[in-house]
């Protein structure tokens, strides 16, 4: 596959993620969509270190999914523990954070 396959490819990926993150009101696919986006640019990191013969994208990719993994594990915490007293995951509702 040529390099303009991947690039569209993950256009299309972060652009789905992007409507995700603005479109929905729910945590979890917000995180999911967040998610998304990560992938997307990792997937086009991969495809230019292959496509240059250069490994630091793919060491790069490796650093990124570290920080995602360290992401969900942090915002999943917080959103359990806010179900946890507001039994719900809007938001919307969730304006407790802002003063």
């Amino acid at each position: 596959m040529a390099i303009d396959h991947y690039v569209t490819l993950s256009v299309l990926l972060f652009c789905i993620g992007v409507l995700g993150v603005l479109l929905r009101r729910n945590a979890i696919i917000i995180f999911m969509s967040i998610e998304l986006m990560l992938n997307a640019v990792n997937l086009l990191l991969v495809s230019f270190s292959s496509y240059l013969s250069d490994t630091a994208g793919q060491v790069f990719v490796v650093f990124t999914m570290v920080v995602a993994a360290a992401e969900v594990a942090v915002g999943l915490a917080i959103l359990v523990t806010v179900y946890r007293n507001s039994k719900t995951t809007d938001v919307n509702v969730l304006n407790k954070l802002k003063w």
